[in-house]
């Protein structure tokens, strides 16, 4: 499938700001699942933008903006294509907890064997997750049991969290948001030793299509395999990856720094259609 994406995120400021100093994680790479066709990004006020990969092999777009400004604005397009995924079969047992826990110890997956800003891995986070996986003991099988309990105990409920909320209150408070899906399968993961990374994008749907966050946990003899426990089941050709991380700090589409008023208003707008 081939998709045409619209992104765009605009800044108002209550008065003048400068010093405006950002990044933005907002362009898809190119992997076995999807091909970056085209990418463009124009920021306003103009500004020079570079490039740069992160520790986790993320692209970032880079730019400055030192003089007064009231509004700051960054839109992308990007044209993608994307593929059949390479899933593993519902039914597999490929590695033990075991394995996966000695796959946590490797530099590749050491940082999403680990607690986080928005996760953990607490003796009360470790029992939800025996809980979740119900004995399993291999690691793939845990994880879809892990996916399924996420789904079941957590109702997709807009505006009840934010982007600070912590996987244990989402995990308490049963709702929450795709991004609190995706952190709280991350923990209870995590908890059991498997590696599970947050993975940031774009979902199209017949209803509606956006932003979008779901996980990949490390299974040895496979590698990162994709699951989204909002909606319970495996990402497919709909999804587009932008970036991963530990968790939603690490991938955030725009973070930065300024001087000036802190008071101000953020719209974001997504577009996502078939391509021609």
């Amino acid at each position: 499938m081939k998709w045409d994406i619209r992104h765009r995120t605009a800044y108002r400021y209550a008065s003048a700001v400068r010093d405006s100093f950002n990044q933005a994680r907002v362009r898809p790479p190119s992997n076995r699942q999807q091909r970056l066709e085209s990418f463009h990004l124009t920021v306003n006020p103009p500004a020079q933008v570079c490039q740069y990969s992160d520790c986790y092999g993320n692209c970032v777009d880079q730019f400055n903006v030192a003089a007064p400004h009231t509004a700051l604005e960054l839109e992308t397009r990007a044209v993608v294509t994307t593929f059949a995924p390479d899933w593993l079969a519902v039914d597999t047992r490929p590695a033990t907890l075991e394995q996966a826990r000695q796959a946590g110890q490797s530099e590749p997956c050491f940082d999403f064997a680990q607690a986080s800003r928005f996760t953990d891995t607490s003796p009360e986070t470790r029992r939800a997750a025996e809980e979740a996986a119900q004995g399993e003991n291999d690691a793939w099988q845990a994880a879809l049991a892990i996916m399924r309990f996420v789904n079941d105990r957590m109702s997709y409920e807009p505006l009840t969290t934010h982007v600070h909320t912590h996987a244990r209150e989402a995990l308490a408070e049963g709702r929450g948001v795709c991004q609190d899906f995706a952190h709280v399968m991350i923990g209870l993961c995590r908890a059991l030793q498997i590696p599970a990374r947050y993975v940031s994008g774009y979902l199209a749907t017949q209803r509606a299509s956006g932003t979008h966050a779901w996980t990949e946990v490390f299974i040895p003899s496979f590698g990162w395999a994709a699951v989204d426990p909002t909606h319970n089941s495996q990402p497919g050709e709909t999804y587009v990856k932008i970036a991963t991380g530990r968790d939603y700090d690490d991938v955030a589409p725009l973070r930065g720094t300024y001087r000036g008023t802190q008071d101000r208003t953020m719209c974001v707008a997504v577009e996502i259609k078939r391509a021609e």
